[in-house]
């Protein structure tokens, strides 16, 4: 009954921190992620405008963050920004002119590739590229927002 009673109560620390996560995105054209808060770590990856992240802890002024594959790492908190945005989590996503499958593509987005979400429509979100680039994509495509 302790053991049971033991993995409730983890389980729900666990899933009320992972539910309770800042997300934030990245608001440059060019964020450097690190492996410890301050320039002088190694650089792991670098993402674009409107990468979504969410915040894990805090030293200082730096951020540790997790991404849509789950990786972690250290980012200076002026290179983020409250900006709802969305990131292709699959191999490809067809972003297209309306809000369903019926409407054209405009362009394909590879996985990695993240927009600022500007609206939705039931399973269909309105995205903007950071190139300026507009279209809808269907929301099982993309992770954040």
């Amino acid at each position: 009954m302790k053991k049971v009673l033991l993995f409730t109560l983890l389980s729900f620390i666990l899933w009320t921190g992972a539910a309770n996560a800042k997300r934030l995105s990245v608001n440059s054209g060019k964020a450097n992620i690190r492996s410890g808060p301050g320039t002088n770590h190694e650089i792991l990856w670098s993402a674009g405008k409107y990468y979504p992240v969410d915040i894990i802890k805090k030293s200082g002024n730096w951020y540790r963050i997790r991404d849509f594959e789950g990786d972690t790492g250290w980012i200076h908190k002026s290179l983020l920004k409250k900006i709802h945005s969305v990131i292709v989590k699959g191999p490809i996503a067809n972003v297209r002119e309306g809000p369903g499958t019926s409407s054209a593509v405009l362009f394909q987005a590879e996985k990695g590739v993240s927009f600022k979400l500007l609206k939705t429509k039931g399973k269909w979100l309105k995205v903007r590229h950071g190139d300026g680039d507009i279209g809808w994509v269907h929301k099982n495509l993309v992770w954040g927002y």
